[in-house]
């Protein structure tokens, strides 16, 4: 995000001054590290979480069709940069995988025949493709079928056009443009404090992680791009609109394999339905990974708690978010989701063979000698307050932004990365409300659908999808 958001600034006013604020001794090693995110690039291609069936039985596709637009956005972002030089070879960070859901039992069945039918002839979702056949099936991702039994109904949605995608080589492509243009990267840096001077400007407190004594910066905009630890932050520099916000960190694991004989026969990221109580980034999926052009699998998440915001954190990061004005929201967010603390504990009680049960769910025939463990990123979910129920878990990200636009920070998780172009700009139009329309024709050529919906213009969709996937190499 923060890169991101470095990289507009810089594309659209190259003449200010940017500095960057890195708390490890390299970029993106935290959250957008490729091991410690799914890297799926999400756009609802296979995610059932964002096609939730209603009550009547039908499919609601707006939050599908929403996150896909937003991958949209990215992707023409990323367009442009190519083009222009910005980026290097697309495939040193985004690469065609096709993209899977996956569903066993009758009525998973049911569910993923009737969200094939919703999506289908969706602009965005063009070719798309569905099957119960075990041979077709087998034909998309040969590893799911040998061992199933043959009386177990299965189905199976797939899209060739999805993608893998290396964020952590994106966001440090994205800083060495930034340093490149004269912005200042400085790693090693703690944040310790953010306050407002008398004279309007913001003054962030700073120590060496190695080295060189404390020292202080400041600036008229800031940017909290901190993670999960972006809530710490954002509440020191006391601006009122982040009163009642809290935040529940979940971690994880997965597993993962690195054998050349099993990673070539499976090729693709498959999604499944996520546990009861799960929260939606638990969804378990057999992902295909390429990272630094090597090949690998990975299997999960597996849930898991610890009280740290990031996951080069601290045990104590969650005690010290707690204010007066959150406790309420955060009390009545733990006792409005105690599924989740159920699945939270199920799954830290699990032992290692239950574990890779769930692996062999999706691929029968696995062996436990193949996969390794590996410990995922941190992810800090947003708690707010509810005028009804006091306070509500919300899964996804938030912006939250001092009235005057002079600082602002991004709260949650999931999709996160995939979405960074599409929120950075709503950033820009919040924080910067009368520089958009001298700044318009550059967000039009960084972003050629700026301003307008590609799910209410199938031919724009059409031209625009197909001039990224051409650009990017990836397929239409």
């Amino acid at each position: 995000m923060s890169a991101t958001l470095g990289t507009m600034l810089k594309q659209l006013q190259p003449d200010w001054s940017i500095q960057v604020l890195e708390k490890l001794g390299d970029a993106a090693e935290e959250s957008s590290n490729p091991w410690n995110n799914a890297g799926t690039g999400h756009s609802a291609l296979c995610e059932l979480n964002y096609t939730p069936q209603k009550p009547d039985g039908s499919i609601e596709i707006s939050g599908a069709v929403k996150v896909n637009e937003q991958f949209q956005v990215s992707r023409q972002f990323w367009s442009h940069l190519v083009e222009n030089g910005d980026l290097p070879e697309p495939s040193s960070f985004i690469n065609p995988t096709p993209h899977m859901s996956f569903v066993w039992g009758e009525g998973n069945v049911e569910y993923l025949r009737k969200r094939f039918d919703a999506l289908k002839d969706h602009p965005l979702f063009e070719g798309l493709e569905y099957s119960e056949d075990a041979s077709v099936i087998r034909g998309w991702a040969p590893v799911l079928i040998p061992g199933r039994a043959k009386s177990q109904p299965i189905a199976a949605t797939r899209i060739a056009a999805g993608t893998d995608v290396n964020f952590g080589a994106l966001a440090g492509s994205l800083m060495k443009y930034m340093e490149d243009n004269g912005a200042q990267i400085t790693y090693d840096a703690r944040v310790t404090n953010i306050k407002r001077q008398k004279d309007g400007l913001w003054r962030i407190s700073c120590r060496r992680e190695i080295g060189l004594a404390p020292f202080d910066i400041y600036a008229r905009f800031v940017f909290v791009g901190a993670g999960g630890n972006a809530l710490n932050l954002l509440q020191k520099s006391g601006i009122p609109e982040i009163r009642g916000y809290g935040g529940f960190p979940v971690s994880g694991e997965f597993l993962r394999s690195d054998n050349p004989e099993l990673v070539a026969r499976h090729q693709a990221k498959v999604y499944g339905m996520a546990a009861v109580g799960a929260p939606p980034m638990s969804v378990p999926h057999l992902d295909t990974r390429v990272i630094d052009g090597s090949t690998s699998l990975m299997f999960g998440p597996y849930a898991g708690f610890s009280p740290k915001f990031l996951k080069s954190g601290s045990v104590f990061d969650l005690f010290k978010s707690i204010r007066p004005h959150n406790l309420v929201p955060m009390i009545a967010a733990g006792t409005g989701n105690l599924s989740l603390v159920k699945y939270l504990v199920g799954q830290l009680a699990a032992k290692k063979s239950t574990k890779f049960a769930e692996l062999q769910q999706f691929f029968p025939k696995g062996e436990e000698k193949d996969w390794y463990r590996i410990t995922a990123g941190q992810r800090v979910q947003v708690i707010k307050k509810d005028a009804k129920k006091g306070g509500v878990l919300q899964f996804g990200t938030e912006v939250v932004a001092a009235a005057d636009g002079s600082i602002a920070g991004l709260l949650g998780a999931s999709p996160g990365a995939s979405t960074a172009a599409p929120i950075m700009l709503g950033l820009i139009e919040t924080c910067f409300p009368d520089r958009i329309e001298a700044w318009r024709p550059k967000l039009i050529a960084m972003v050629p659908s700026f301003g307008k919906k590609l799910s209410d213009d199938p031919a724009l969709a059409d031209s625009i999808m197909t001039r990224t996937a051409q650009i990017l190499r990836i397929p239409r």
